[in-house]
């Protein structure tokens, strides 16, 4: 007998309209959820534990730790297999991301949720559960660090994220593909994350790291101004390879030199950012005034990633060779 724990954070999944149907809010416990499944669970055993119950755009860095925390307690456990953990869809890829980067345990752990809600007819919810369920009592996801599975299909943390706003297959891991599917139960996996991940720990995540969205023509006046209001550290959405209007390369050295790191992702969905441009804020200037590159990283993952990073108090030197490894 396999046995899985469930660990219910809320979101749409855990959701239903209000008695007058303005709003749609979380609040079903975990063990609703399990009851809701259509399919027996064949040789697989699962306890339930309430975390949190919101929608995971009310989610803070601070919960997710804790829940990063929790799920390496509940594995430490020699009869746990595995954990599936249901939330909410808008910031699913985050805390996915945080769990592949912070929890210790190669045990699998399955992210989840719905796109529609608990009380619609058609909601997706108990299958995405019972599929997410059977993945985390395989072995077959030992080592591979969170995912994500959604309508059958298994997407690793590093490289996810929501591509429509209400599609119930609304996960997608561009220019990468999924790492596998369920069917009918069983666990299909096609292929494993070429680098090995490397759990890291911190105390504590910085809430205080910006990420800032670069378009045409926009100035460093945001980026300033969040350095003045204590941000410990800024990451950008820039163009292409990792490249900025005017103004960007002197912000980043004045920032860099007072000891805020200033990280540097692309906005583009495919490809790495690299130091090609030259001239007053291209990518090359950037990194000659002190900006790190986030390689294929999404900017929304480099700040996660900083956010961590930050929050043991690593040195310049380190954070490089840190973004280096990571990204």
């Amino acid at each position: 007998m396999k046995n899985v724990t469930l660990i219910a954070t809320g979101g749409t999944i855990a959701s239903s309209e209000d008695k007058d149907g303005r709003a749609v809010n979380a609040g079903l416990t975990g063990e609703t959820l399990l009851n809701s499944l259509h399919s027996p669970l064949d040789g697989i055993a699962v306890t339930v534990e309430n975390f949190e119950a919101a929608g995971s755009y009310a989610l803070d860095l601070e919960t997710i730790h804790r829940l990063c925390r929790r799920i390496d307690n509940v594995l430490a456990d020699d009869t746990v297999d595995g954990v599936v953990i249901t939330h909410g869809t808008d910031t699913m890829e985050e805390s996915a991301f945080l769990a592949w980067l912070l929890v210790q345990s190669d045990k699998p752990v399955v992210f989840t949720g719905a796109q529609r809600h608990a009380g619609q007819p058609d909601t997706d919810g108990p299958r995405n559960i019972h599929d997410s369920i059977c993945a985390a009592a395989s072995p077959d996801l030992t080592g591979v660090g969170a995912v994500i599975l959604f309508e059958g299909d298994i997407h690793g943390a590093r490289y996810v994220t929501k591509a429509h706003t209400a599609r119930v297959d609304t996960f997608r891991s561009v220019g990468q593909g999924k790492l596998g599917e369920v069917d009918h139960g069983t666990v299909h996996l096609y292929t494993h994350p070429a680098p090995q991940r490397v759990a890291l720990d911190t105390p504590a995540l910085d809430p205080d790291v910006e990420l800032i969205a670069l378009g045409l023509g926009t100035t460093p006046r945001l980026m300033t101004l969040a350095a003045e209001a204590g941000a410990s550290g800024i990451v950008l959405s820039a163009f292409g390879r990792g490249n900025a209007p005017k103004g960007f390369a002197d912000a980043t050295a004045r920032l860099v030199a007072r000891g805020v790191p200033v990280i540097v992702a692309s906005r583009c969905q495919e490809g790495r950012t690299r130091a090609v441009y030259g001239k007053d804020s291209g990518g090359v200037t950037l990194v000659e005034n002190g900006a790190l590159l986030a390689g294929d990283l999404s900017a929304v993952k480099a700040r996660l990633l900083l956010c961590a990073l930050v929050g043991n108090k690593l040195s310049q030197d380190d954070l490089a060779k840190a973004f280096a490894q990571y990204s």
